[in-house]
């Protein structure tokens, strides 16, 4: 199952579960208007916090993002043989 699917598949359960208890589907007993006060609101919240949180682990991996010098290098290097490699075969630079 991909990761997509994954999400998907709780965000059904909870949207499930979420669209149960507020408009009261499966006939228990009626929730406290307390409680409605929280029901309502709670997709919202729930993806201002997903928000926040994607947002906080995208800063954290780019403040601890590695530089790779040999790579860098390495990339250097094969770009200067493709430059003589065309260069030899007419194209000017």
């Amino acid at each position: 199952m991909t990761k997509l699917l994954q999400w998907l598949w709780t965000l059904s359960i909870l949207g499930a579960v979420w669209a149960a208890l507020t408009l009261n589907l499966l006939g228990l007993d009626p929730l406290p208007p307390a409680w409605h006060q929280v029901l309502w609101p709670l997709p919202t919240y729930l993806l201002v916090a997903f928000g926040c949180y994607s947002l906080g682990v995208v800063g954290y991996r780019l403040a601890t993002f590695n530089d790779c010098e040999e790579a860098a290098r390495e990339l250097q290097e094969q770009i200067r043989e493709a430059r003589e490699d065309l260069s030899r075969r007419g194209l000017r630079f």
